[in-house]
């Protein structure tokens, strides 16, 4: 069974940086797309990024391209989210996925991914 573990979410506040981890318990990088998602108190979930299985292709969501950058390291079998500029419209548990593509596809909705991490809570204050 793939499982994802979070990491490195906090309290942080606006303008400032925070890099989320994503630590996988099987190789990812042959296999896998990875992204992540977000989800605020009563908002649907929703894609920031994702990255392809092969980390040459990359997607982001209007509301953080040029702020958030994801990278992969496939020897270590993590993934990573950089976030600058941060606001607190950024406040959200934020997860981490895996779904199976093609080496250059970088799936964008959930129903894509089958394996889901349990999130790390990034707060963005004012």
């Amino acid at each position: 069974q793939m499982q994802l573990v979070e990491s490195g979410g906090g309290l942080v506040q606006a303008g400032g940086s925070l890099r989320l981890s994503c630590a996988a318990s099987e190789r990812t990088g042959s296999t896998y797309c990875m992204g992540w998602f977000r989800q605020a108190p009563g908002k649907e979930r929703e894609i920031v990024g994702s990255i392809s299985r092969n980390g040459v292709r990359t997607y982001y969501a209007d509301s953080v391209k040029g702020r958030f950058t994801i990278s992969r390291d496939n020897a270590k079998n993590t993934v990573y989210l950089q976030m600058s500029s941060l606001t607190p419209e950024d406040t959200a548990v934020y997860y981490c996925a895996a779904a199976l593509a093609g080496s250059f596809r970088v799936a964008t909705t959930p129903d894509e991914y089958a394996h889901w991490g349990q999130g790390t809570q990034v707060t963005v204050s004012s």
